[in-house]
């Protein structure tokens, strides 16, 4: 099984000519979902609300065959983000976080599922609290055999202290196996440095592989000493909400889907193959508005995802409507 951890909030989505589109989001809900779809046994490891938000989120996760793993309602209502797509589709946050259900993982439900063999964290999930503390917990004491995924996801105007948030990390990296990042999240992490020297700083922490996504450019992946670039074929984008999700959570899906675990991270052909299968994955994405991953089915054409059983269950609607 993969576990996400992390948090679930509502995307209020804001196009161009002011429409406000609610849809369900937060990393680690939209990677728990993408898990899901392309057929691995999945639980979500967050808190959701007690209110009509939460219970919608829940019942998608449920029609996902998602299993959720903290089953008791926050009483606090549902975390929130504004997300103001410009007219390249790139999208730009304003998160509510105070108070909200996101934040309320205590260290007692930071358990992992029987037959956890994957965990992925990171994004808000890191940031707020108490959920913070109580995923670092988790991490930085897991057994050796389970494979860790971590996706910063930086969102600096969510972040209140950069110092605090790079500790967190720091103690976090030690215990990861394979980090996902962007060029944005390398941009904030380290300053005026290349991609390049991030990569060896992160390495030299102990992960075994570092993606890298940078939107329509090639996807780099380091492994050891070596890089694989895997381009990303041209599409017709609707908008980038949940695409750097998708890619995270179809790598950790192809990569637990055929038995592969941390040592196979160095190797870089095995690498190359996982992040071609997440790019057909990311890409779909982008075609669709909001963050909505494909399905097995949608992507059992694509080289690599042939061996995937095709999800059977009903495809849920958007946000609030099934």
């Amino acid at each position: 099984m993969i576990t996400v951890a992390g948090e679930a909030l509502i995307d209020l989505i804001v196009d161009q000519a002011g429409h406000i589109d609610p849809r369900f989001g937060g990393g680690p809900f939209n990677v728990a979902r993408a898990v899901a779809r392309l057929g691995q046994p999945t639980a979500f490891l967050g808190r959701l609300s007690g209110d009509r938000f939460g219970r919608l989120m829940r019942a998608d996760l449920d029609r996902n065959g998602v299993l959720v793993a903290i089953d008791a309602p926050a009483e606090a209502p549902t975390t929130l983000a504004m997300v103001d797509v410009d007219p390249d589709g790139v999208p730009g946050y304003h998160f509510y976080l105070t108070e909200t259900s996101a934040a309320a993982i205590e260290p007692g439900q930071a358990v992992l599922p029987a037959g956890t063999t994957a965990l992925h964290v990171g994004s808000l999930g890191l940031v707020m609290e108490p959920a913070g503390s109580s995923l670092e917990q988790l991490v930085t004491r897991l057994a050796p055999g389970i494979t860790v995924m971590l996706d910063p996801n930086c969102r600096p105007g969510a972040i209140a202290s950069r110092r605090t948030y790079l500790d967190r990390l720091d103690r976090i990296v030690r215990r990861v196996d394979l980090i996902k990042t962007s060029t944005e999240d390398l941009a904030y992490l380290f300053p005026g440095r290349d991609t390049d020297y991030a990569a060896a700083d992160l390495l030299g922490r102990g992960p075994a592989c570092l993606l890298v996504t940078d939107g329509a450019a090639p996807v780099r992946a380091f492994t050891g000493r070596q890089q694989v670039r895997v381009e990303v074929p041209p599409a017709q984008i609707v908008d980038t909400v949940g695409a750097g999700d998708a890619f995270g959570g179809a790598f950790l899906a192809w990569w637990a889907g055929n038995g592969l675990g941390r040592e196979e991270l160095r190797d870089p052909q095995a690498v190359r193959r996982a992040t071609q299968a997440a790019v057909h994955a990311s890409v779909m994405t982008c075609t669709r508005r909001g963050a909505e991953p494909p399905w097995a089915g949608e992507l059992a054409g694509h080289d690599g995802w042939t061996w995937l059983p095709i999800q059977t269950s009903t495809e849920p609607d958007q946000a609030g409507r099934s």
